[in-house]
């Protein structure tokens, strides 16, 4: 489980998160949403000591993680999808995938992921040799995907990983969210398309300029009138 205690974060005199508290059950699908700029971005960052906190907790599995080195926090299972995919433009799929296990000695394991990863995204596997740099745009997001998998994280977490792409193939993420989840790997999800992240979410938080302001089930927060009315819309709300 991933647990986290009034968790504070500044840039410069602006307070980005002020007081978040939240937990992650091992196994569940947890979304968090809100508007652009609400503070969802950050909270992840914080959680993988990109963004230094000025007071709280992180405790995963028991182990406190705030302040802890990057590699300290891949050992310890977590890893992160950014938002922008962000993959090594130059290198090759293959090389991508590689480089998700860095950390790894097990090379026969590694190479069993591969192959678990190419299960997942058959698409990487057709272009294992070409530069990521070339990908579509969703291909780039199944590589993303598939690289943070290849730490064989305990707790992922995922940053607007629909983002900029073709509904078909926003269906395909999320179904490979759920495969994901099904196999065992937590996930924290931020995501701009809140009804579809709803949808699949155990449990959601709303968070509003830097506070968290309302907490349920992603069915509870999905049927709620003024989440329907702030974040869905009813085209998003019926689809």
């Amino acid at each position: 489980m991933l647990k986290i205690t009034d968790l504070h974060v500044s840039y410069g005199g602006i307070k980005a998160l002020r007081g978040i508290n939240i937990e992650v059950p091992d196994g569940k699908i947890v979304t968090l949403i809100g508007a652009n700029g609400a503070g969802k971005s950050t909270m992840l960052r914080t959680i993988c000591s990109l963004v230094k906190a000025d007071s709280g907790s992180i405790n995963f599995d028991g182990q406190e993680m705030l302040g802890q080195p990057i590699y300290s926090i891949l050992e310890a299972g977590i890893a992160m999808v950014p938002e922008g995919r962000k993959v090594f433009a130059d290198m090759t799929v293959l090389e991508n995938l590689k480089i998700g296990a860095y950390l790894r000695k097990d090379s026969a394991e590694i190479q069993k992921d591969i192959e678990w990863v190419y299960s997942l995204f058959p698409r990487l596997k057709e272009r294992h040799w070409q530069l990521a740099g070339t990908l579509s745009g969703g291909e780039q997001q199944m590589l993303a995907v598939g690289r943070a998998l290849m730490s064989r994280p305990k707790f992922l977490m995922m940053d607007e990983p629909s983002l900029g792409l073709a509904p078909i193939v926003v269906q395909d993420i999320f179904k490979i969210i759920r495969t994901i989840n099904d196999q065992g790997v937590t996930v924290l999800l931020i995501e701009q398309n809140a009804n579809m992240a709803l949808k699949i979410a155990d449990l959601a938080y709303v968070l509003e300029t830097g506070q968290i302001t309302r907490f349920g089930t992603g069915a509870e927060l999905l049927a709620d009138e003024s989440i329907k009315e702030a974040y869905l819309g009813k085209a998003q709300a019926n689809a």
